[in-house]
This record gives structure tokens, sequence and C-alpha cells, in this order.
């Protein structure tokens, strides 16, 4: 072999080198403290009287989260937590409480891959299981299940090429419809928006 061809093949074998360490995991894990507001609306109980007179409680919970990279500016995240409780009021009085689990997929587009701030924003589907029901002393239900669209924002600081610190707001669509007695007396609206904030390790 030449000594300009061994150059050649020495330098190729360098670049590939130094691009597959440069190469990010497509892997990034983020634990967040997220707290609740939801936007509680609902329809006059049975038909009559004010609306929005059902309230769901705010809570602040622990969230997990992963995100895969199919690309430096395309992800998915899939948000999880575990069953979370909730207390109702009707006219401001506790009427009893609810657990409810709400994973959620998103798509999101990241505007600045490899920046020390990585602005992103995302679109996706949550699915909400309802269990646990306790209202009107066991008189009242509310349905199993609700599915919706979700609506995300957030920006990353990167502190090195591991770690970084995560801010994250959602808007996520949870719908339901409250049960007495066997019968539709109301149509709640949770619809709660999600503050998040926590930290996030890419491998």
């Amino acid at each position: 072999m030449t000594t300009m061809l061994k150059s050649v093949v020495v330098a190729l074998i360098a670049v590939a080198s130094s691009q597959a360490l440069a190469q990010e995991s497509p892997w990034l894990v983020r634990a967040r403290a997220v707290h609740i507001e939801p936007d509680n609306q609902s329809s006059p109980v049975g038909g009559v009287g004010a609306a929005d007179t059902i309230r769901v409680s705010n809570k602040t919970i622990p969230e997990l989260d992963i995100t895969y990279f199919f690309t430096p500016h395309f992800a998915a995240e899939l948000i999880l937590t575990y069953p979370q409780k909730h207390k109702v009021t009707l006219d401001g009085a506790d009427i009893g409480s609810f657990k409810h689990l709400p994973p959620t997929l998103s798509a999101q587009y990241h505007f600045a891959p490899g920046a020390t701030i990585n602005p992103y924003l995302g679109v996706g589907l949550n699915y909400t299981r309802i269990s646990s029901v306790k209202l009107l002393g066991g008189a009242g239900d509310l349905e199993n299940d609700s599915v919706g669209l979700s609506l995300q924002a957030g920006v990353d600081f990167h502190l090195d090429e591991h770690w970084s610190i995560n801010a994250d707001i959602k808007r996520v669509n949870i719908r339901s419809d409250v049960i007495v007695g066997g019968a539709t007396v109301s149509h709640l609206k949770v619809d709660p928006v999600l503050f998040g904030l926590g930290v996030g390790y890419r491998f």
C-alpha cells in the first residue's frame, strides 16, 4: 500500500471514529415535578342551576418521561406516573374523590439540537384511566376512560453532554360524564394545564 493510500485510509478511519464518538444516544430520560391545574368546566347538574359547579382539585405529582430521538429535530416522548388521587367538590362542598392514570405520547420538534438552550413543541394523544371513584357516598360515578389531544411547549437547558434542566407546559383534554343512579347528570371537562420542572439525562 502506498504512503498516500495509507494516509487516506488513516484519515477516513479517524473521521469515522470522531463521528461515532460525536453521535448522541437517541434516548433521553427526565424526572419532573408537575403541577396540575384543571380547567374545571361542567354543564349544569341535572340540567338545572349554574354551570361549572363541579371542581377537581389541583395537585403536584412526580412524573417520569422517556424520549426517543429519530433525528436531532424529531422525537417521541412518553410521560408516565402512577394513579393520582383528586378531590371533587360541588358548589364548594366535598363530594368525594377519584384516581386517574394519564399516560401521554407526544411527537416533538426540537428547534436547536446541540445548542445550550433547545426549545421544542409537541402534539400528542392522552389516554386517561379513571378509577377508585368515590362520589356522593358511592351514588356517583365517572366514565372509566378518556382519550384526548395534548399540546406541549418546553425548553431544555443543557448543562453538559448528558445532563439538562427542563421546563415544560402541557394542555391535555380529559373529559368525563358524571353519573348518578345510572343517569348522566353532567359533562365534566377537566382539561388540565400541566406545569413541569425537572432534570434530564441523555445516554
